[in-house]
């Protein structure tokens, strides 16, 4: 149960981190290319990475605030940087190969199904 309330309470601060900084960097740098998103991209990636490695191997927290923080505040924050963990494990692992099909199918099949989406809502 510690788990679930850590996921929701820091999912929820994710979500507001993301709301704040898309309209703090869209006011600054405007809508005709998706800053904001993409900031919040690298950042999320940046953040999974430092604190996914940091919690394992230089300090300890307990496991549902370390699940909270990753899986519920950047979770809320941003998906793509859980995407760049796994790409960035399977890369360590060895399974180049892997990586690269992660990689290329999840921006694919990603494509495939928004477009998909977008088609069914138009036709309806």
């Amino acid at each position: 149960m510690r788990t679930l309330v850590a996921i929701a309470i820091f999912g929820t601060l994710g979500c507001w981190a993301r709301y704040g900084q898309t309209i703090l960097v869209q006011h600054l740098a405007g809508r005709a290319f998706p800053v904001a998103v993409l900031s919040i991209n690298v950042l999320g990636s940046f953040l999974i990475g430092l604190l996914f490695f940091a919690s394992l191997e230089r300090f300890s927290i307990g496991p549902a605030v370390r699940i909270g923080i990753l899986t519920g505040f950047l979770g809320g924050y941003t998906t793509f940087s859980t995407f760049e963990l796994e790409t960035l494990l399977l890369i360590e692992n060895g399974q180049l190969l892997r990586a690269g099909l992660y990689l290329l199918t999840s921006v694919g099949l990603g494509l495939i199904a928004v477009l998909a989406g977008a088609a069914l809502a138009r036709s309806l």
